[in-house]
């Protein structure tokens, strides 16, 4: 079977579930999207990557990928092989010494896993023809960068944060960091960034 190379192109609030997010992958080179139905806990765990915050303690994304380089564990590439009853399936295709392990794993987990590692992520054909979108223009090659507002509700709107001082920022930055709220990290950083001009 064809395997199609993907990249992450947008992460957002579904519409369709709450409490629930969509990570959309795009067809390199090409117009078809792949939404994908993810949790706010996976969410946020591609979010912390895709901004690269460094949380004061390692998230369980992160203790996988030190694991994997303590043991000397290589990630070639993640595969989306699968979809059954609107579930994906992925696997996580790794190298150790000459042999190589696939790892099955939800799909959620491994995107945030090929996000801190830089792998490519690849479909089947068949899936991308069967849950894949097609868009009127190519996807960027930028790295996304996701939207504060669509991915979770902030405790603080952008408007109070525009009326907080930079040190008060900074504190409030601190507080969410200290409650692994990256998500709410994102739109306080982004604020600080403007005031100092660096936006």
């Amino acid at each position: 079977m064809k395997k199609i190379e993907l990249e992450i192109t947008a992460l957002s609030s579904s519409v369709t579930q709450t409490h629930s997010y969509a990570v959309v992958l795009g067809e390199i080179n090409g117009l078809r999207r792949l939404p994908i139905v993810i949790g706010a806990f996976e969410a946020q765990a591609i979010v912390v990557a895709l901004e690269r915050i460094k949380p004061s303690r390692p998230l369980t994304h992160d203790l996988f990928y030190n694991f994997m380089l303590s043991f000397n564990i290589e990630l070639q590439e993640v595969l989306i092989y699968k979809l059954e009853e609107g579930i994906f399936f992925a696997q996580l295709v790794c190298t150790s010494g000459n042999e190589t392990i696939e790892i099955d794993s939800r799909t959620s987990d491994a995107l945030a896993l090929a996000v801190r590692i830089g792998c490519p992520i690849f479909t089947y054909e068949n899936i991308l023809e069967a849950a894949g979108l097609f868009m009127d223009q190519p996807a960027a090659s930028a790295t996304p960068t996701p939207s504060a507002e669509e991915e979770q509700p902030e405790p603080v709107s952008g408007s109070d944060l525009k009326g907080k001082t930079l040190d008060e920022l900074n504190d409030l930055l601190q507080q969410v960091l200290d409650n692994e709220d990256y998500m709410q990290a994102v739109a306080i950083r982004d604020e600080i960034k403007k005031r100092e001009g660096k936006a």
